[in-house]
Formats: C-alpha cells, structure tokens, sequence
C-alpha cells in the first residue's frame, strides 16, 4: 500500500507541477505512446540480454517486495526463537531424537508447529545443517560462525540480483532517453520545411523522449531498486538470527540465554519483547511436556 502511494505522490506532484504551471498534456499524451515503445521496449531488451530465465523471473518476483515489503513479520521471529528454542533443550536432553527432526523437517512435529518457517528452504536448512554439524562433534563455534558467515553472505548477494538489476536499468533508462529525443529531433530536422508551429510541437514530442527516460530512472525504477534492496537487508536479518542463537548454543550456553542473544539482535522493529517471548516459550514447554 505504502508503495502504491508513494507512486501516486510521484504523479500528482510531476504531472501536477506541470498543469498547474500552465503545461498541456496534450503534446506529452501525444508523443508517449511512441516514446514508450522505444525507451520501454529498449530497456526491457537490454534486461533480456543481461539476464538468463532464472534471473528474468528473480527480478519480476522482487518487484512484488516493494508493494508487499519483507516477508518476516514480528510474530514469525518469534516462531523462529520458539523453534530454535526447543531444538536446542532437545539436543541438550536426547540427542538421538533430535537426530530425525533435523533428517526430516518436513515430518517433524517440532517443525510442523511453524509452517511459515517450514516452508522456506534457506532457513530449515541453514538450521537441520548447523546443528547436524555440532552433532558430528564439528562444534568450534568460531569456525561455525564463520561458515554461517559465508553462506549468510552469499545468499544475500543472491537475493540482492533483483535490486541490481533494478538498478542497473534505471541508470541506463536516461542514455535511453537521449536516444529517443536524438530520433525525434532527426525527425523534425527532416521537416524543416514545415511551418514554425509544427515545428514547435515536433521538437516537444522529442524532448518528450528526454523527461521520459529522467522520470523513469529517478522517479519509478530507482525507488523500485532501493526499496528491493532494503527488503532484502530486512529479511537477512531473519537468517543472521538463526547464526546468533546457534553460535551461542555451542558455547554451551543455557538454551533460555541462547535465545536471548537471538531476541536481542533482532532489529527493534521485529524484536518480541521480553514478556512476549517468554509467554511463547512458556507454552513450547507445555507443548513439549
């Protein structure tokens, strides 16, 4: 929603602006159909050119972020401490049992009670993974730390390919722009002939192609980039979470402080707070029991 208005702010004040100054839309209606298909159909070309298929369909499915904003919501980083939390007490009392939650998620009741969490791939495996390895006796939390480091790192390089590719359009969308106002002024060069006030309108219809391409680039794409990017650095937080409490877990810490170090470094705007987590954690024990 929040997206939808900041584009309707974009509008009214440009296009505003511009009536209220004494501008005709008439000329711009006129010549964008035109200007469109040229900047438009180019910048769409050079984005088909640059991208494989995966790629084509990662950006398209970012741009439903800017509108829809990150993914994890407070409640589901409190599902995530909860899970965490009654993962490690598991593996601090039966080793063995914990063993077929993290082989098989997907049929754990520990996971089943978080279907939100179930359902992303990254997570359950960055979790069954982490916890596998402390199993194998590999538990040197600096080590850990520093493998959830890399493999945090490069899925968010991963998931920024939207926000760049965003990006990289929108700086090229002015160059675009030029070249369809470069055209249009071949075109009027080619009716010189014609009288003063068809030239005029003639040489308008071309700048056209110039404001087309600036407003595009700053005005609607590079908000999109930035907002992708900004989505993506929110829902990181989520994964880099799940590296806090399970580093803290091999420093053989108790389970409850485990997940304070989580609740803690969870951005203030998603962070549960003290009362609210240990109400949720509370009732995990009476599941569990």
């Amino acid at each position: 929603m929040v997206g939808i208005i900041g584009i309707l702010i974009v509008f009214a004040m440009v296009f505003g602006g511009y009536m209220l100054a004494g501008g005709k839309m008439g000329l711009i209606l006129k010549a964008l159909p035109f200007e469109m298909i040229m900047i438009g159909g180019a910048a769409v070309g050079a984005f088909v050119i640059s991208n494989d298929v995966a790629g084509i369909k990662h950006t398209l499915k970012d741009m439903g972020k800017v509108f829809k904003g990150p993914k994890w919501k407070p409640d589901d980083y409190r599902d995530l401490l909860c899970l965490l939390f009654e993962l490690i007490r598991l593996a601090r009392s039966n080793p063995v049992e914990l063993e077929g939650h993290i082989e098989a998620p997907e049929d754990s009741s520990i996971f089943g009670k978080y279907p939100k969490i179930l359902s992303d791939k990254e997570a359950v495996a960055l979790i069954a993974d982490t916890m596998r390895s402390a199993s194998m006796n590999y538990d040197d939390p600096h080590q850990v730390e520093e493998v959830l480091e890399k493999r945090i790192e490069a899925n968010m390089h991963h998931s920024m390919h939207g926000a760049h590719t965003l990006q990289t359009i929108a700086d090229g969308l002015p160059a675009l722009g030029i070249v369809a106002a470069v055209l249009g002024v071949i075109k009027t060069m080619g009716s010189i002939d014609q009288p003063p006030e068809v030239l005029g309108k003639m040489i308008g219809g071309a700048l056209v192609g110039t404001f087309l391409g600036v407003f595009l680039a700053y005005g609607i794409v590079g908000p999109f980039a930035g907002r992708v990017t900004t989505v993506v650095e929110d829902d990181g937080h989520f994964y880099k979470l799940i590296r806090e409490v399970l580093v803290a877990n091999l420093y053989q810490h108790p389970p409850n402080i485990c997940i304070e170090v989580g609740r803690q470094n969870a951005p203030g705007q998603v962070r549960p707070t003290f009362g609210d987590l240990e109400e949720a954690l509370k009732a995990a024990k009476q599941d569990a029991a």
